[in-house]
């Protein structure tokens, strides 16, 4: 097992890790983004003409023009060109990788053994690395070599199926859910094989990674033949939970995980005595009924008095925020969620380490930015070891 050398506080824990990004747009990058927030000596490798499309998807800075999604994703990041076609470049890309601890890629399956990258031999010749693949399907399977993109996975993992009102369409979610969540699923998975003190290829797959927020469905399915209907808001095993709008046209959410919740807001709402709302399974087979008396007693309301009244009652309710919301929101504000990195406010660390915090560096930088000084430490690194030799 690889053995962990003790930080010292306030050192970047991912310090003394060197990993090479050739993974282009979201899952790939995002991954390599969260190691590089906690440390990570990260070098985007991008090719010299193209560059990663993400840098022209999105809104952009009124500064320079930069995409916004690029700088976020790609924050922390040493930023280099290669041209793995190119013979020169790819043998200086297979130097990299020899020196480095992770390397992250999304090609599609196969396509980084035919550019000579082969990730068993990369092993082989560098025996603690490991290989992050990020793909729309997973390494092997029937539909292996698809395209992968976040809607594809969003349609097959059964998402898309159950968001939406009742008698509406299916709904994809309105961000790239599903390449955030598979950036994390890589991260976590990259670090657990980091762990293992050996060499290998961790498969991350978008469909697999939002296949695992189903909670409970597949089970439901296979035992109980269940299927979850579009239910709006609301959801399966849990009455009231729903948006609610207030008399002065705000929107209140509102959810009961608890029977002893539930019974609070039953209460609140004047029908806590109803023995058809006492249970679980008494408040999901009366759900439309439930939801009419908490539009009304929620309607006759502000926003403000709702929310005392759920407070008062130690029951979970929340405004729907807005990204204007957000901004203002002194809680928001006390915990830095909000950071401006080279003047570009974005999220700040997902986690907070008290002994070895991490650190946002650099927002994403310019195509080749560390060109020159990524090639002369390499450089300097092998005139070292061809002289100790």
């Amino acid at each position: 097992m690889r053995h962990f050398e003790p930080k010292e506080p306030g050192t970047p824990p991912l310090s003394d890790l060197r990993v090479i990004d050739l993974s282009t747009v979201l899952a790939g990058p995002g991954c390599a983004r969260y190691l590089a927030d906690f440390g990570a000596d990260v070098i985007k490798v991008e090719h010299p003409a193209t560059g990663d499309s993400l840098r022209n998807m999105s809104w952009r800075h009124p500064s320079d023009g930069t995409s916004l999604f690029w700088k976020l994703v790609n924050r922390g990041k040493r930023c280099i060109t290669l041209d793995l076609k190119n013979p020169d470049d790819l043998v200086f890309a297979r130097s990299l990788i020899e020196d480095a601890d992770v390397l992250v890629e999304n090609f599609r399956p196969g396509k980084l053994e035919a550019l000579g990258l082969d990730p068993v031999e990369l092993i082989a010749r560098n025996p603690r690395l490991v290989v992050t693949r990020v793909t729309g399907f997973g390494q092997t399977g029937p539909y292996a070599h698809r395209p992968g993109f976040a809607t594809i996975a969003e349609a097959m993992s059964g998402f898309a199926a159950i968001n939406g009102e009742p008698d509406g369409a299916p709904l994809l979610p309105p961000i790239a859910l599903t390449d955030e969540v598979t950036a994390l699923a890589a991260a976590f998975a990259t670090m657990v094989a980091l762990h293992s003190g050996v060499g290998q290829i961790v498969d991350v797959n978008l469909l697999e990674s939002l296949y695992q927020f189903m909670g409970p469905l597949p089970s439901a399915y296979a035992l109980h033949g269940y299927l979850q209907p579009r239910l709006g808001s609301g959801i399966s095993y849990t009455v009231p939970r729903n948006t609610y709008r207030t008399n002065d046209d705000k929107w209140v959410a509102v959810s009961t995980s608890s029977d002893s919740v539930a019974a609070r807001v039953m209460a609140l709402i004047g029908c806590g005595n109803d023995p058809r709302f006492a249970t679980f399974e008494g408040r999901v087979e009366h759900r439309a009924e439930i939801d009419r008396l908490m539009s009304e007693w929620i309607g006759q309301r502000t926003l403000a008095e709702v929310l005392a009244a759920f407070e008062s009652a130690e029951a979970a309710a929340a405004p729907v925020y807005s990204m204007a919301d957000i901004a203002n929101d002194p809680h928001f504000a006390f915990r830095e969620a909000t950071t401006i990195v080279d003047d570009t406010p974005m999220q700040g660390l997902i986690a907070r380490l008290s002994r070895t915090p991490g650190v946002i560096r650099w927002a994403g930088r310019p195509l080749g930015a560390d060109n020159d000084e990524v090639r002369a430490e390499f450089a300097d690194r092998h005139a070292s070891r061809t002289g100790q030799d």
